[in-house]
């Protein structure tokens, strides 16, 4: 089973806190296709509620559907962005599929930009390697960037949705992949192109990839749950630590991993040290007592807190190590311990609670 992500140009070049990094891409990863010859339509929205959660057997992992679709997802899936084919070994990363696969997760996100494309191939080889059962893990590949030529990145024409929704629609009736989701647009696109679906007999995007953490907010938590409600788009979220701002034992300094460069976006420690960073790391500094309290690192909180998100289907977690991996599944059961009081304390710290518009 595959995903599909459409990313459109004008978000990519937004430079504002809620469309940083994305690395878009569409079709096969990895993976050696879809199983389903036939077009997969998502049911309509059901009532308004929260996902569908089950606990996996062995594992612990929580599953939940894709948006509205009927497809199952681990609610913590393994990002590749910045490590595989790039900062840890190959080796390296096979240990981290593996664990992150034993341990019950089963969406792996990767993108045809990470790496210069050595990502894509990296999960790709070692998934051929173990050789697990196809049907049981799901693929999401992002397409926008895969070249220097003209014809080898973009959306074609990417303003006029229709034809976007006419290539995953094409994509998914080939076997391609099996749904195809969006990747930072804004919620006016996203509902512009699930019209232009319903109004051409094509296939709707069922989910949305959004940068989403203690400090990034708005779009997550006040514009995606209407669309979960109404058309059944769902949330898969990444940078649930803010790019490494939040550390599992966090001292005050600022991560190595703060400095990440993409296709032209780069994140250095001065973004971190400036005004706004040093107010975020002070209140990163505050949720101690609380993770104190719950017995769990800050990196486990901050995971918890994003997936108590109505709508959200699963976060993406970026590790470079198992024993890495292994410590912020642990995030599991801090979800459980998360009570209202409990958010509304750590609402309460961080000041930035979003409220509708008037």
């Amino acid at each position: 089973m595959q995903v599909s992500i459409a990313c459109t140009e004008q978000n990519l070049r937004s430079r504002s806190s809620e469309d940083r990094l994305c690395g878009p891409r569409a079709g096969p990863g990895g993976g050696n296709g879809g199983l389903a010859r036939a077009a997969v339509v998502p049911r309509p929205p059901g009532p308004a509620g929260a996902l569908r959660e089950s606990t996996g057997r062995g594992t612990g992992m929580k599953y939940r559907n894709l948006g509205k679709s009927g497809l199952r997802v681990s609610c913590l899936g393994l990002g590749t962005w910045v490590t595989f084919g790039s900062q840890i070994s190959d080796e390296t990363a096979e240990d981290v599929l593996t664990v992150a696969y034993e341990h019950g997760v089963n969406l792996f996100d990767t993108a045809e930009v990470y790496a210069a494309g050595k990502a894509e191939r990296t999960l790709g080889n070692i998934l051929k390697s173990k050789g697990w059962r196809r049907s049981s893990y799901v693929i999401t590949t992002k397409i926008f960037w895969g070249g220097q030529a003209e014809t080898e990145r973009g959306l074609s024409r990417k303003h006029i949705i229709e034809e976007i929704v006419r290539a995953m629609t094409y994509v998914i009736n080939q076997g391609l992949a099996l749904y195809w989701g969006t990747s930072r647009w804004g919620a006016a696109e996203i509902m512009e192109a699930y019209s232009m679906a319903r109004q051409f007999n094509l296939i709707p995007p069922v989910c949305e990839q959004a940068e989403h953490h203690l400090f990034q907010r708005e779009k997550v938590e006040m514009q995606l749950p209407e669309l979960y409600h109404k058309i059944g788009v769902g949330s898969v979220t990444w940078s649930p630590l803010a790019c490494g701002l939040i550390t599992s034992k966090y001292d005050g300094r600022v991560p190595d991993t703060c400095r990440v460069t993409i296709k032209g976006y780069q994140w250095h420690k001065d973004k971190v040290q400036s005004e706004d960073g040093k107010k975020q790391q002070a209140k990163v500094m505050d949720l101690l007592p609380i993770a104190h309290q719950l017995g769990c690192t800050v990196a486990q909180l901050a995971i918890a807190w994003c997936l108590r998100s109505e709508g959200v289907s699963s976060v993406l977690l970026g590790v470079s190590s198992a024993e890495q991996l292994v410590e912020h599944l642990g995030a599991l059961q801090v979800l459980n311990q998360l009570t209202p009081q409990t958010v509304m304390e750590i609402d309460g710290l961080l000041g930035n609670k979003p409220h509708p518009k008037k």
